[in-house]
C-alpha cells in the first residue's frame, strides 16, 4: 500500500500519527491554556500506556488520573456518574481537557462523560486498540450501553483532535489485535475490495505496515461519515456485519453460559451470516460470501450457537439503532465494494444464515 498524507481532517478536528501528532497536541495545550487537564484510564491502560504517553509529556505527570475497571461490562452510566464526580471533586471546571486514553470503551464513555459535564468540556482521544484507532477514533459517536444493550445512550460530539500511536498496539493481547483487524476487513467490503483482497489472508502486527493500513480504514470511514454524521443515508453502510453482531455480542455478554466475545470477534460472525443473507436477497456471488467467510474464519475459532442461544440473538435485533417503524433494517452487500442499506430480511432467514457460519 502506498504512502498517503498523514493527517486526516474530519468535521472540525484532525487525526494525526505519531510524532506529528504529539505535536500538534503540545501545541493544542499551549494554545488553549487549559486550567487543568485530566487523564481517563482503565485497569489496563493506566499500567501499559499511561508511561507510554507521558514519555511524550513530562509536564503532564502531575495531571489528574480517573481510573475506571476494562470491558464493555463496565461501559455504562454508573461508570460515568463516577467519572463526573471525580472530575468535580479534583475542581475541573469548563476549561479543563480530558485526555481519553484506551480503547473504544475509554473513548466512547469518556467522550460522553466530557460532553455532558458542565454543558461540555474539551476532549482528546488517544486510541489504543487497533479497533479504536480504525473505528473509535473518527464519527463522533459516544455514548454508554443501557441495560445490557450496547450504545443506547449517546450523543454526537468530536474531540479536539486524535492521537494515533501504534506503539500502543505492542501492549494488546493478541485476540484485542484482531479484534480491530476485524474492523478494517470490514472497510475492504464494504468500500474497497483490493483492501479486502489485501487482508484477506490475515497479517499479524508488524509496525512497517499497519500505520498505513489503519490510515487507509480512517480514511474510508471518514469520507463516509464526512458526508453523512447523523447516519441518515451513506453511513448506515458502516453497520455491516453489526445488526447481528452486536446482537451476539450483546447475547454473549448477558448470558453466563457463553464466552465474552470481543466486538471484533462478534461483527466478524455478523459479517459472515450477513454476507450469506445477502446471497439469499441481494444477488451476492455465493462465492464471495464463501471467500468472507474464509477470511475471517482463519483468524477467529468458530462459536458454537443452541437454538436457545439463536432465539435469544433473535430477540435482541429489535433493539438495533437503525430499526424503523419496528422493522429490523440490515446493511447487506451486492458485491465487495457494494453495500445496500435499509434492506429487510425475513426471519426465516436468519437460521439459515447460521448454519452458513457453522457448517464446514
Amino acid at each position: 500500500m502506498k504512502k498517503t498524507k498523514r493527517v486526516i481532517t474530519g468535521q472540525g478536528y484532525k487525526v494525526l500519527f505519531s510524532d506529528e501528532a504529539y505535536s500538534a497536541l503540545l501545541s493544542l495545550i499551549r494554545t488553549k491554556s487549559y486550567s487543568s487537564i485530566f487523564f481517563l484510564v482503565d485497569t489496563n491502560t493506566e499500567v501499559d500506556c499511561l508511561p507510554l504517553f507521558l514519555k511524550h509529556f513530562l509536564e503532564l505527570e502531575d495531571s489528574g488520573v480517573i481510573k475506571i475497571k476494562a470491558g464493555e461490562k463496565n461501559k455504562h452510566l454508573r461508570t460515568c456518574q463516577k467519572v463526573w464526580q471525580q472530575l468535580s471533586d479534583l475542581g475541573a471546571d469548563r476549561k479543563s481537557l480530558l485526555i481519553n486514553l484506551g480503547g473504544g470503551v475509554i473513548t466512547d464513555l469518556g467522550g460522553f462523560v466530557a460532553a455532558a459535564f458542565k454543558r461540555g468540556i474539551d476532549f482528546v482521544n488517544v486510541p489504543t486498540t487497533l479497533l479504536s484507532m480504525v473505528d473509535a477514533s473518527v464519527g463522533g459517536k459516544t455514548g454508554v450501553d443501557l441495560g445490557g444493550l450496547k450504545n443506547q445512550i449517546g450523543v454526537i460530539t468530536h474531540p479536539k483532535m486524535v492521537v494515533i500511536d501504534v506503539q500502543y498496539l505492542n501492549t494488546l493481547p493478541e485476540k484485542e489485535y484482531r479484534s480491530g483487524y476485524a474492523e478494517m476487513l470490514k472497510h475492504g467490503i464494504i468500500r474497497d475490495k483490493n483492501y479486502f483482497e489485501e487482508l484477506s489472508k490475515y497479517k499479524p502486527l508488524n509496525k512497517n505496515y499497519i500505520e498505513e493500513y489503519i490510515h487507509h480504514s480512517v480514511s474510508i470511514k471518514n469520507a463516509v461519515v464526512t458526508q453523512d454524521l447523523y447516519e441518515s443515508n451513506l453511513r448506515k453502510i458502516l453497520n455491516f456485519g453489526h445488526t447481528l453482531g452486536h446482537a451476539i455480542e450483546t447475547h454473549c455478554l448477558n448470558n453466563q453460559h457463553k464466552t465474552t466475545l470481543l466486538h471484533g470477534e462478534a461483527i466478524a460472525i455478523g459479517m459472515i451470516t450477513e454476507a450469506y443473507l445477502a446471497t439469499k436477497l441481494c444477488g451476492l456471488n455465493p462465492e464471495v460470501a464463501h471467500k468472507i467467510k474464509n477470511a475471517f474464519l482463519g483468524i477467529f475459532e468458530k462459536v458454537n450457537f443452541s437454538k436457545n442461544d439463536l432465539n435469544s440473538i433473535s430477540d435482541l435485533l429489535i433493539y438495533d439503532k437503525k430499526n424503523s417503524h419496528g422493522k429490523v433494517k440490515f446493511v447487506l452487500i451486492q458485491e465487495l465494494g457494494k453495500p445496500l442499506i435499509d434492506v429487510d430480511v425475513p426471519s426465516d432467514n436468519l437460521l439459515d444464515a447460521f448454519k452458513f457460519y457453522q457448517q464446514d
